[in-house]
């Protein structure tokens, strides 16, 4: 039996794409169910229906089920130690599970003012100072890990870390956010990413729009 990945819209959710990424990037088969949040009147009743939670994504693996994005991500790398979801080496592992709990955990004020749009650009959206300061940590937490495993990605090859930072770049985009040289490209590198050129295309194609992430 293949793994079951429950989701909520690609356009909107940002915690849905990241095991969706580690997924897809690494070819581990899988299926996807669709809960379309706020379009689907039955969307709150089968997310429950696969986790007392209530939130997106759920992962089954046949009677054990696993939620929340960063524990999803753990338990994929325990179940296919053949594939480098984390950085091959301990200290690398540890920084790169560091920056993805703080990514987990932080950026209040960013994902707050900046709610995930994948495919909307805006070219005058203005921040708060506060969010400001979250996009400075970010691009500092990048430009660290960058400088000291030499890219194109956070720790060398794409890992977990990458597809955690993966919806923040398509926030950063999508408000018009100027990044730094190392970070933007950085960001350009994970744009080209085959399995988020995925995203982006399926975000692009889901039907209808939700009004209360439209700035218009």
């Amino acid at each position: 039996m293949s793994l079951q990945l429950l989701i909520a819209n690609k356009n909107y959710s940002s915690w849905s794409v990241r095991p969706w990424l580690v997924l897809t990037h690494f070819g581990i088969p899988f299926e996807t169910t669709l809960a379309a949040l706020f379009q689907d009147d039955h969307a709150p009743a089968l997310i429950r229906s696969w986790s007392g939670a209530g939130k997106v994504p759920v992962l089954r693996d046949g009677d054990l089920t696993v939620w929340e994005s960063l524990a999803i991500i753990e338990y994929l790398a325990d179940r296919h130690p053949e594939h480098a979801i984390w950085p091959e080496d301990m200290a690398g592992r540890a920084r790169a599970r560091a920056v993805s709990a703080e990514m987990h955990a932080g950026f209040q004020n960013l994902r707050g003012e900046m709610p995930m749009n994948a495919r909307r650009r805006y070219d005058s959206f203005s921040w708060s100072d506060a969010c400001a300061a979250d996009i400075a940590r970010v691009q500092q937490l990048w430009t660290e890990c960058l400088s000291r495993s030499g890219g194109p990605f956070l720790f060398g090859p794409f890992c977990a870390a990458d597809a955690m930072f993966a919806p923040v770049i398509s926030r950063l985009h999508t408000y018009g956010v100027a990044l730094d040289p190392l970070p933007a490209s950085y960001a350009a590198a994970v744009w080209e990413v085959p399995a988020v050129k995925q995203w982006l295309a399926d975000a692009a194609a889901e039907p209808g729009m939700l009004a209360r992430y439209e700035f218009d």
